[in-house]
């Protein structure tokens, strides 16, 4: 092989993780690639530790299986899938290896598993679940081995990206059935959410929070349910409740702004609202924040237009009465 590519180690290495991308379940490439890791490790280790590109992360996820590394070979590939999930890459033969499914961790599954999710690939079709076979068996192994509730939620949010809202709520029932944790209710609220059930979400916010009552966030999941819903009273008491638990948190204070100006019309809250969004992390719940806020009632026509600005990607507030005093930078 390395004589094929004039002696380079990464040439060699590319040659092979193209084969392996062309054909993840053909086991010639990895036979390879064994021998290569047993004659010249260090020039290939120095390859696959090195850069990380997909080739290079591929191809350092096997030799964490050769090496005994069952947790990196795990990660590896989960990153791999999370960039290319068109590829069935754990076809691969050492992915549905009893060595591999006998030693990996449940919290190294748990991480693969959502790091396959990170690019937002859409993963609820025909053809992913038939590519994601092979993770679905590994979490069932792993899961009957070592049933940690935390890492089984988590798996469980894989299953739920793939559209299989029963095995997820099984999954969360194992892990209940361990130990009760507040994030498999979490888990359990986002997939009623995804199927449309928004008392059963609640529900599940509820249990949540009667696990971790001091977790302000979930505060904050369960107001914007009832805002949902449409029960503003609801989510303005429950963001207060949040802020007694995280009273500088800018995305709390901005619900409760924006839950408290759509009951009451209040031009404080909107006011606040408008000073705050700026900041925020995520532009899609800025934006619905400033819909609720906007539907209020009799607000000042300035001050909804500069709310509508910062929605339109016009950060600056309004003159006049819609203007707070600046937008806030530590968010």
């Amino acid at each position: 092989m390395l004589a094929h590519c004039g002696g380079s180690p990464a040439a060699a290495v590319d040659h092979l993780v193209g084969a392996i991308a062309a054909a993840p379940e053909d086991p010639e490439p990895y036979a390879v690639l064994a021998e290569l890791w047993r004659d010249r490790r260090p020039e290939l280790a120095e390859v696959v530790r090195g850069a990380n590109s997909l080739r290079t992360v591929l191809a350092r996820s096997y030799v964490s299986f050769l090496d005994g590394d069952m947790d990196d070979a795990a990660t590896a590939i989960g990153s791999v899938t999370g960039v290319r999930p068109d590829i069935a890459w754990a076809d691969a033969p050492w992915f549905g290896d009893e060595r591999f499914l006998g030693r990996v961790s449940a919290g190294a599954l748990a991480e693969a598993a959502m790091r396959t999710m990170d690019r937002g690939h859409d993963l609820d079709t025909d053809g992913m679940r038939e590519r994601f076979q092979p993770w679905f068996r590994a979490i069932d192994a792993v899961a009957a081995r070592e049933p940690a509730p935390e890492a089984l939620a988590r798996m469980a949010i894989l299953l739920r990206a793939c559209g299989l809202t029963d095995a997820s709520f099984a999954l969360c029932d194992r892990a209940d059935s361990v130990e009760p944790v507040m994030l498999t209710e979490v888990v359990r609220a986002g997939t009623w959410r995804r199927l449309g059930e928004p008392e059963r979400t609640a529900a599940a916010f509820e249990r949540a929070l009667a696990l971790d009552p001091a977790n302000w966030s979930l505060y904050l999941d369960l107001a914007d349910v009832r805002a949902e819903q449409g029960d503003f009273a609801a989510a303005v008491r429950l963001t207060e409740q949040g802020m007694r638990h995280e009273p500088d948190e800018p995305t709390l204070r901005a619900a409760r702004a924006a839950y408290r100006a759509r009951l009451t019309g209040s031009p404080a809250d909107l006011g606040e609202l408008v000073e705050l969004a700026p900041g925020l992390p995520h532009d899609g719940y800025r934006d619905l924040l400033i819909d609720h806020a906007c539907a209020g009632p009799a607000l000042p026509a300035g001050l909804v237009a500069a709310a509508r600005r910062i929605q339109h990607g016009d950060r600056a507030p309004a003159t006049g009465e819609a203007r707070p005093a600046a937008p806030r930078t530590d968010a």
